[in-house]
């Protein structure tokens, strides 16, 4: 096979497996909402079970819906049938998966199941088979074919269940009115959490830390001041402490530009008064789009009183992983 042939190939196989997910969307109806429902009510855990590549898609499945508000974990039916099971409590919900609905391992641990009283959801190719019909709930994820040309390795079917996992998982995300910050709490190691957990007081420099001049002070001062703090730019503050204007680099590059003697004026007579500000209590985040939006690389955040409580720099934005 040439390029031309390997590229053919992978398009025909995705084009299938689109049209599969996309075939679902007709199947949805009351066993779905039904599921989801029982879902809701659990008060325990969603035991997700599968076996082979399904076992692998439930394992997705489990870690999808434990991360968007539905506490899930993945139990391998093999392993439940000795010892195992005891993971399931009468509290919990069974999610089973298998495209035949005849995994015999599957159908070992039922009748545990039924005894317990456990609601059971199943996700499986046909709705005439055994696992389907002693569910509660049993959603089609059938595929008319796979993408394997001799019709034998899961492919589209492994894909399909996949999708309605997440159809779940975001249908039930939107019931409990999960948000944003309640992903990223699940998420605190990651990008995502960083993003949106990080507020500008987890990282700005404060105290001492934050490069301020007077008013009344001069230039030759306010640039000693920066040097020191190395954040870029001073604050310039009135005589009660609430800030008056910001002097930094590029205000230092228009100085020079326009001949001015550094030695002879006062900070205040070339700061950029009224300057953006922050807060302490925003998320950082927010301030890297603002501050990218401006095109500034530095920035002060000021309370109630419009007194500097903070200060930041582009810098500090990316140790913090936000950039």
């Amino acid at each position: 096979m040439n390029d031309d042939d390997l590229i053919r190939e992978g398009r025909k196989v995705l084009q299938l497996e689109a049209d599969a997910v996309a075939a679902l969307s007709d199947r949805l109806a009351e066993n779905f909402s039904g599921a989801c429902s029982e879902i809701l009510n659990c008060k325990g855990r969603v035991v997700v079970v599968g076996m082979g590549k399904s076992g692998h898609i439930g394992s997705k499945i489990a870690a999808t819906l434990a991360s968007t508000g539905t506490p899930a974990f993945f139990v391998h039916p093999g392993e439940a049938s000795h010892g195992d099971l005891g993971m399931i409590t009468p509290d919990d919900l069974v999610i089973a998966i298998s495209n035949s609905g005849h995994t015999p391992e599957i159908l070992a641990i039922l009748p545990m199941i039924k005894r317990l009283a456990v609601p059971l959801v199943s996700l499986t190719g046909t709705s005439d088979n055994p696992l389907c019909k002693q569910s509660d709930y049993c959603l089609d994820v059938g595929v008319n074919k796979e993408a394997c040309p001799h019709n034998l390795a899961p492919t589209a079917s492994t894909t399909a269940a996949l999708a309605m996992g997440d159809a779940l998982a975001v249908a039930l995300l939107k019931a409990r009115n999960f948000t944003a910050k309640d992903f990223a709490r699940s998420h605190p190691g990651g990008a995502l959490g960083r993003r949106l957990l990080l507020y500008v007081k987890d990282i700005m420099h404060s105290g001492n830390d934050i490069p301020l001049v007077n008013i009344n002070d001069d230039l030759q001062l306010a640039l000693l001041e920066m040097t020191s703090k190395g954040l870029g730019m001073t604050g310039i503050v009135d005589d009660e402490g609430k800030l008056a204007g910001i002097f930094t680099d590029g205000d230092l590059r228009r100085t020079l530009n326009k001949g001015i003697d550094l030695y002879s004026v006062k900070a205040t007579d070339v700061m950029t008064a009224d300057p953006v500000v922050t807060t302490d209590d925003r998320l950082a985040a927010d301030v890297v789009n603002l501050m990218q939006k401006l095109s500034i690389n530095s920035i002060l955040a000021v309370d109630e009183n419009h007194r500097p409580v903070g200060a930041l720099n582009m810098h500090d934005l990316l140790r913090a992983g936000l950039l």
